[in-house]
């Protein structure tokens, strides 16, 4: 592979997590003080992942684009190019074009207040359990411009596309007093209360985000499982190399010593 272009990949993939890290800490900027739950990993499930890619491109394209990512990169959950192009590709685009979205730039500020970010690599710059938690919050809110509220990610602008599945909810808070200043009550978190029923059971929603979200994970570094598997190589070659190199140096100098 040229190194120069190896060299500019390299960069560009940089840039985008520092410009998306910027874009979430001001357009998912959350409160912070909700507990977050654990994700579960399932990026050695390929049937999760493919799944999680369904779940993306059909809820999550619309607005946000994975301009780091190919359609041809999915081959690697185990898809064929026929199996991307009648399930994933829903426009025009080819299997080897990037997941870029149409939606135009100006358009979607006018809509959501800010453009929405890429989500090549927001599992990275997130985190999995924010992602799985913030997917698993949003709640009815008649005050919002939306309609819609989330506890991870207070005054969201972005609302909830996946209503349908999940059905509606309310949260339930109640006045509590400040822990710091007794003279004031704060509102804590005791709950949902169903309004609506969803196309999912709960149990089956979160096992549905759970592969979405570890969709995203993989998305945002898709050779990370090749990585990990050749870092554990590395280490243990070193360790033996380190073990023979002791050895030698020993066997070299017994007779000056």
């Amino acid at each position: 592979m040229n190194y120069r272009l190896t060299m500019v990949c390299i960069l560009k993939k940089g840039l985008t997590l520092v410009s998306t890290s910027f874009l979430l800490g001001t357009a998912f900027a959350a409160g912070g003080d909700f507990p977050l739950d654990s994700a579960p990993d399932r990026l050695n499930n390929n049937a999760s992942l493919q799944n999680g890619a369904k779940i993306f491109v059909n809820y999550c394209s619309g607005c946000h684009s994975a301009v780091n990512l190919r359609y041809n990169r999915l081959r690697d959950i185990g898809l064929t190019d026929q199996q991307i192009k009648d399930n994933l590709i829903l426009g025009d685009q080819k299997v080897g074009d990037l997941m870029t979205i149409s939606t135009n730039p100006k358009d979607a500020k006018a809509w959501f207040g800010k453009v929405p970010p890429d989500m090549s690599v927001v599992a990275r710059s997130r985190g999995t359990d924010w992602l799985y938690t913030y997917f698993r919050t949003y709640y009815k809110d008649p005050d919002s411009p939306t309609g819609w509220n989330n506890l991870v990610y207070p005054n969201v602008g972005m609302p909830h596309v996946l209503w349908q599945l999940q059905g509606e909810r309310a949260a339930i808070f109640e006045n509590v007093k400040d822990a710091k200043d007794p003279g004031k009550t704060t509102k804590a978190f005791k709950g949902f209360e169903q309004l609506s029923p969803g196309l999912m059971k709960p149990q089956e929603y979160d096992d549905n985000i759970a592969d979405l979200v570890s969709f995203m994970s993989w998305m945002a570094e898709p050779t990370q499982l090749q990585r990990k598997r050749i870092g554990v190589v590395v280490l243990l070659f070193l360790a033996i190399f380190t073990l023979i190199a002791w050895r030698l140096n020993k066997a070299y100098w017994k007779d000056i010593r």
